[in-house]
């Protein structure tokens, strides 16, 4: 038997239970993990609040722990080997939050042991994010400026130093000055405090009236007008998110006027690739060996607040990833 979290309803935290349920065996092309540490996303949010889903349901695309059981047909793995996994997957199929979690091998990468437990658990969805739209689908290079609203989430954070990796200048976006201090702090070129200032006159300040060449933008609503009148002639604007609840409206114009490229992104379009979800892992573990990228924590949970553990998460007050921890 086996502690799962799940939901029995859709809505807030407060839904959330741990079941004691039994965890099958892992099937061909599957490896079962005994978790250490969980990682929660702003998905898993969504999934609780999707009155579509079938219930019960489990939750989770983010773990670390130690292979328990592998299924056959799978290769390059041994019990007790520390592990992590990448979301390529849904939780309908394979709910990995819990003190045993199946995944599709796919999915499982051994992290570097110089990791703890709660790092590895906040390394792949936020990396992986960062990297396939700013490396891999604008091509971000020395000199580019990048705006990254919600700079604070640990997308966020993770583009911020993904860009400074590379020599590009990352200005972050956030709604309250409160947050400005921690932003520089951690790898931030400048600050711009939405609430506070106008992103298009900041931006052209910083960049002589040129505008930034890449936006990589979680929010949507009316705010993304505003980023497009910061952007750069022949700029991207990458979309990876909707946490505006309000209506997106797009300034047409503008967007024929400059030559703009507004694209949609989610993580699950590298992720379910071979040779680009390896890729993107190598490119990661690179930057971890080198020091130019490094997991933040904001908070860890045990398992047994995991409604505490979400409801940190839709507070919005957060720098960095939230973690929840598994016992032995």
């Amino acid at each position: 038997m086996s502690k799962i979290v799940r939901f029995h309803a859709t809505g807030g935290p407060e839904v959330l239970t741990l079941d004691d349920i039994e965890v099958r065996e892992p099937g061909q092309g599957e490896i079962r993990v005994r978790t250490r540490a969980l990682g929660v996303n702003r998905a898993d949010a969504m999934l609780r609040n999707n009155h579509l889903v079938e219930l019960p349901s489990g939750i989770g695309w983010e773990a670390s722990g130690e292979v328990d059981a592998i299924g056959p047909d799978v290769e390059g793995f041994t019990v007790g080997d520390a592990v992590s996994m990448i979301p390529c997957f849904t939780p309908i199929a394979y709910p990995i939050h819990g003190e045993l979690a199946i995944a599709p091998a796919t999915a499982v990468v051994r992290h570097p042991g110089t990791l703890s437990w709660e790092q590895a658990a906040a390394l792949w969805g936020q990396y992986l994010t960062a990297y396939g739209a700013l490396i891999e689908t604008a091509d971000l290079r020395a000199g580019d400026t990048v705006l990254i609203p919600a700079a604070s989430s640990s997308v966020g954070l993770a583009a911020i130093q993904i860009a400074r990796s590379v020599g590009a200048r990352p200005v972050a976006l956030t709604r309250s000055s409160a947050k400005r201090r921690r932003l520089l702090d951690e790898g931030a070129e400048t600050v711009v405090v939405t609430g506070e200032e106008d992103v298009v006159t900041r931006v052209n300040e910083l960049t002589d009236g040129h505008g930034a060449r890449v936006v990589f933008d979680p929010v949507g609503g009316p705010a993304l007008a505003g980023l497009i009148g910061a952007t750069a002639p022949g700029g991207t604007v990458i979309v990876y998110g909707a946490l505006s609840s309000e209506a997106t409206t797009v300034p047409v114009m503008g967007l024929i006027g400059k030559s703009l490229t507004i694209r949609g992104y989610k993580v699950f379009e590298l992720t379910t690739d071979v040779e680009r979800r390896k890729a993107a892992v190598d490119w990661v573990l690179d930057g971890l060996a080198r020091k130019t990228l490094r997991p933040l924590i904001d908070t860890v949970f045990p398992l047994e607040d995991i409604v505490g553990a979400h409801r940190h998460l839709e507070s919005g007050s957060q720098v960095g990833k939230i973690v929840v921890t598994v016992p032995r």
